[in-house]
């Protein structure tokens, strides 16, 4: 794919996920209200602006009743910890596009130092019944509204950000597996030895890892006697941009965004979250347990590819090339 092809996909808020001004209105008594996506107010004409609230409603307000709620500095500072507030991280995945291309893998396994079978996104084959058509499945963290593991978690080493992404501190793990044991979905894998990333370790300069140390954590080589798992790339998160996985996908099959935006983005095309899931019958994994996964499935019907046999289940980060 050509490099401003990519550009245009990785900055994803300049594809619709633009968050609305944060405003506050007296006269109605609503705190925060976001502004409608890519809506046009009629300010200079009716002296009117249309505001969607917290529900999802859009009114009609007056112009000089809205006013920008200036952020405090302590607001202003990312802390990974915290996240971004305001925002609800959600990812779709098309279940129809999948082709087990792995290239989202192979994205994910390099722009995370990952090796041989700790990759954290796996793709699997799935078939109900010998009489059915097998489909392929990508699997990943479901960063859940009620992470079970986040509760089991003595050290808080695994926690839940306010953006939604759960997440975990390897320099708190202390490799008890209780989250391993919590997780319904059994996307988490254990460091038993040392990783052989030594060659990997070295390509971080001084100042990418003084960067991402305690800090902010996300992207550093994994470490012995701790847990790993997808983290929806924070670190591209922060600076506006999709998860590894969304933008190296050659057939659109992962869908990014805010919840709270009501919109999703593949790179190539927006969507409306909610819109989406109505019309092609979206659903989550296990919904019965209440953990409410922020990873939504749309379910294979109407394939656009044929579903064919042969490739690896896992790619070795040696067969992909080295991180920049």
């Amino acid at each position: 794919m050509k490099n401003n092809n990519t550009d245009s996909r990785r900055k994803f808020l300049d594809n619709g996920l633009k968050l609305g001004l944060i405003t506050a209105i007296g006269a109605i008594g609503l705190t925060k209200i976001a502004s409608k996506l890519n809506a046009k107010t009629s300010e200079a004409s009716t002296g009117k602006m249309e505001l969607m609230t917290t529900d999802g409603t859009i009114i009609e307000v007056d112009s000089s009743e809205v006013m920008e709620m200036e952020h405090s500095k302590k607001e202003a500072e990312y802390d990974v910890r915290e996240g971004m507030p305001n925002r609800k991280f959600v990812m779709v995945i098309d279940l129809a596009k999948c082709k087990n291309a792995l290239k989202c893998q192979t994205a994910c396994n390099k722009q995370h130092y990952i090796t041989g079978d700790h990759a954290w996104l796996k793709v699997y084959k799935m078939q109900e019944d010998t009489d059915t058509a097998p489909y392929w499945m990508p699997t990943t963290c479901m960063h859940c509204d009620q992470p079970a593991c986040v509760t089991v978690c003595p050290v808080d080493a695994t926690f839940k950000r306010r953006d939604g992404l759960v997440l975990i501190d390897n320099e708190r793990c202390i490799g008890c597996r209780f989250c391993m044991a919590a997780c319904p979905y059994s996307t988490r894998v254990f460091n038993w030895s040392e990783p052989n990333q030594g060659e990997i370790t070295m390509l971080m300069d001084m100042e990418n890892q003084t960067e991402h140390n305690s800090a902010e954590f996300a992207g550093l080589p994994s470490v012995k006697g701790t847990v790993d798992k997808c983290d929806f790339c924070p670190h591209a998160i922060k600076e506006n941009e999709l998860p590894h996985c969304v933008t190296a996908c050659p057939n659109g099959v992962f869908y990014f965004g805010d919840k709270y935006e009501d919109t999703v983005t593949n790179g190539e095309e927006t969507l409306r979250l909610s819109k989406l899931l109505a019309d092609k019958n979206g659903y989550r994994l296990m919904e019965g347990l209440g953990t409410k996964p922020s990873v939504f499935y749309l379910p294979p019907v109407d394939r656009l590819v044929d579903f064919k046999e042969g490739l690896e289940s896992f790619t070795d980060y040696k067969s992909v090339d080295k991180p920049e």
